[in-house]
């Protein structure tokens, strides 16, 4: 039977925890998207100016990719802490951090004014971005996989998920514009610090949304049994939640890696890595492929709940490998479509590989949020998403575009996406279905070395 600590919330407390969830974490994707989108346009020109365009390029991705290495860190850092103090302080410590970096890169200088310090400034900025991003995805989804139900738990739990195509949807809409509004010349002059510098303004709003919520009631529930416990049998030494994860949970572990590579790889390629083979190898304008970009988002931004209500009634499972499969196929027709330079064409092909990419990701919060224990559920989640993000959404744009200049063309670049959906199809094909698990049945005290805690003949660690 439920505590009190985990009985369901009103619908109106759940829909304020999943507003707070979803603001904050477009604004950390908006300032993230940011950065990749400025790499693509600006920065090979403002910080490495000295070497050809195509490399140019390439520097700036491989500062973008920097990003992802820091990630980990930030997983196992935030991981840590939000398993042992609650995932509501983590949330805001991550949301200050990235506000904090991006509004520095927007006052940073370029190449021009301090040499070779301006990529040094930015890549640090970068590693501060890629360490708080690590934190902010995994106490997100668990803010509102923990406030919901299991029966719908996908849909809900997917709706922070949105986050990231509405933050690429804001990004790309205020560099848009501004490359609309004003000439070539002014947006590599100056405008290009606008976007980072709005950043300040939306970290302040949701900072005060993000504070107005409550705590996870599971996390809250299972920290006071676990209290308990330390009170009845005197002090007692827990393991730290990173070690009960890859001691008790090393095969979740995995599936969530394999389970991000078609998923991480397939969205900079989409969404990144476009913006340099849309102009450079297509000849379309800057401006055609970011409106193009912008329309495919906000599709996307749609379709995702749509997706993780549908894994609600089939399985988190069915509607994954319904993503990578169609993700893989649709490679070599997405940039045949580019090739043309028909605009219509153009966000046809975006579109499709993100509504086939958000089959993956609506149902991923609720299915990594159902594989651990909720005292080491930040971590494991969180561990699993980001480990992964190193060897697959970080070198992403960059081995594409790396690809691009080796053969002139398309062909290993579709390959590449493909193999990564054979990858997450292997990993989603042997993980087990999840959708059914109460997160509040265990809360894992005795993986964490605390007292053995009652299990049903079938129950999961969840």
């Amino acid at each position: 039977m439920a505590s009190a600590a985990t009985a369901p919330p009103t619908p109106a407390h759940l829909k304020r925890i999943v507003a707070a969830s979803l603001i904050g974490t477009t604004i950390e994707w908006y300032d993230f998207f940011l950065y990749g989108s400025a790499a693509a346009l600006v920065f090979n020109k403002l910080f490495f100016p000295d070497s050809d365009p195509l490399v140019g390029t390439l520097l700036s991705f491989l500062t973008y990719a920097v990003g992802f290495a820091a990630r980990p860190l930030g997983a196992l850092v935030f991981g840590h802490y939000g398993d042992r103090l609650g995932r509501k302080k983590l949330l805001v410590v991550s949301l200050l951090m990235m506000g904090g970096a991006t509004f520095a890169i927007g006052l940073l200088p370029t190449h021009a004014t301090v040499g070779t310090a301006a990529p040094v400034l930015l890549t640090v900025l970068r590693l501060v971005q890629g360490f708080a991003l690590g934190g902010e995805w995994g106490g997100a989804v668990l803010l509102v996989s923990e406030h919901g139900d299991a029966e719908r738990r996908g849909f809900w739990a997917s709706w922070p998920q949105t986050g990231a195509p509405a933050g690429q949807l804001l990004a790309t809409g205020v560099l848009s514009a501004l490359t609309a509004l004003i000439s070539d010349a002014a947006f590599t002059s100056w405008g290009w610090r606008i976007p980072f510098l709005i950043s300040g303004v939306l970290v302040m709003v949701g900072l005060w949304i993000r504070l107005s919520v409550d705590e996870s009631p599971v996390f809250k529930d299972a920290l006071a049994r676990a209290e308990r416990r330390k009170a009845a049998q005197g002090d007692v030494v827990e393991k730290m939640p990173l070690v009960a994860v890859l001691r008790h949970h090393w095969r979740d572990v995995l599936v969530a890696i394999g389970a991000r590579m078609a998923e991480n790889i397939s969205y900079y390629v989409i969404t990144a890595f476009i913006l340099v083979y849309a102009t450079e190898q297509a000849d379309v304008s800057k401006q055609t492929a970011l409106n193009a970009v912008l329309i495919a988002s906000a599709i996307h931004f749609a379709v995702i709940p749509a997706w993780g209500a549908l894994s609600d009634r089939v399985g988190r499972r069915p509607v994954y490998l319904i993503g990578a499969a169609g993700v893989g196929l649709w490679m070599f027709p997405f940039f045949a479509l580019i090739d043309t330079g028909g605009f219509g064409n153009l966000i046809l092909a975006v579109t499709v590989g993100l509504v086939l990419h958000g089959a993956m990701y609506a149902p991923q919060a609720a299915f990594f949020s159902e594989m651990f224990a909720t005292r080491m559920r930040y971590s494991g989640a969180s561990i699993g998403a980001q480990f992964a993000s190193v060897a697959a959404g970080a070198p992403a744009p960059l081995i594409a575009t790396a690809l691009l200049a080796e053969s002139g063309g398309s062909t290993w670049i579709s390959l590449y996406v493909i193999a990564a959906a054979v990858v997450t199809l292997i990993a989603v094909a042997v993980a087990k279905e999840t959708r059914h698990r109460d997160l509040a049945d265990v809360d894992g005290e005795d993986e964490l070395g605390a007292a053995p805690v009652d299990r049903t003949a079938d129950a999961h660690r969840v």
